[in-house]
């Protein structure tokens, strides 16, 4: 299978959706401080999602076995598809994942997130969190008709390798639309000029997992929690992106975001 391009009507489609998806993240930053759960995390923002958009929240009995709750909260060395806790109190020091998908009424998801950090972090916390923002910026950067699947994984890699991090390869972006998951699939590692070549209307996922060690990973029993191997620090940041003819549109874009 290959990319669905998106028509106008699409388009629009996926505007709406990725604002509102924004919006949640903009919403739940004052809540993260120390002593909330991950769980009343996602109560609020399911609450949000579902109540003031009138959207549907996408992780929530997603997959198979199916997700049980409403967003992903990733907690230090938690890479993705952490599960929100009711007995999990975040304190301070923690950096958290906090990963939104909202359906729309008219069927588009868009899919964001970002790292929060709990109260003062340590500066190897807060440098690992702005390279893996750096590392979706630079990606975005490059985004237009012509380029390669590739250059948006080797712009990723490069940079984050320059860091002395490590680019997860299990897990990566992917083609949204109705569809949760679309093609392609949007690696963050690469060489440049291979793989798919990009086309205005595509619209897709770049969302780096960048670990402070080793690269590999394990899945935990819940077969959702994905942590690092060696259980040091991982960052991800994720935008659903448009490409248009001549670049990209960050449809996730967030008020403090200039692009």
């Amino acid at each position: 299978m290959s990319a669905i391009i998106k028509t106008a009507e699409d388009i629009e489609g996926m505007r709406e959706a990725g604002r509102l998806a924004a919006q949640v993240l903009e919403m739940i930053g004052p809540y993260v401080k120390p002593g909330v759960t991950t769980g009343e995390l996602d109560k609020i923002c399911h609450n949000y999602i579902v109540n003031e958009l009138n959207c549907v929240p996408a992780p929530l009995n997603y997959g198979q076995p199916p997700f049980p709750r409403s967003i992903c909260t990733s907690v230090n060395h938690v890479v993705c598809h952490g599960i929100p806790d009711d007995g999990r109190q975040l304190k301070k020091g923690d950096a958290v994942n906090i990963d939104v998908t909202v359906i729309t009424p008219k069927g588009y998801h868009g899919d964001t997130s970002k790292m929060f950090h709990v109260g003062k972090v340590g500066p190897h916390v807060e440098r690992l969190s702005r390279i893996t923002q750096e590392c979706l910026y630079k990606a975005i950067d490059i985004v237009k008709p012509g380029i390669t699947l590739g250059d948006i994984g080797h712009v990723i890699q490069e940079h984050a390798e320059a860091n002395f991090y490590s680019v997860v390869r299990e897990y990566c972006g992917h083609g949204i639309g109705k569809g949760f998951h679309e093609e392609p699939q949007v690696l963050h590692y690469g060489k440049p000029g291979s793989g798919e070549k990009i086309v205005a209307g595509m619209t897709f996922t770049i969302e780096p997992m960048i670990n402070a060690g080793g690269r590999q990973t394990k899945l935990l029993g819940d077969h959702w929690t994905v942590i690092t191997k060696d259980r040091k620090l991982s960052a991800q940041w994720e935008h659903t992106i448009l490409v248009t003819e001549t670049g990209a549109e960050v449809l996730t874009k967030r008020s403090e975001e200039s692009f």
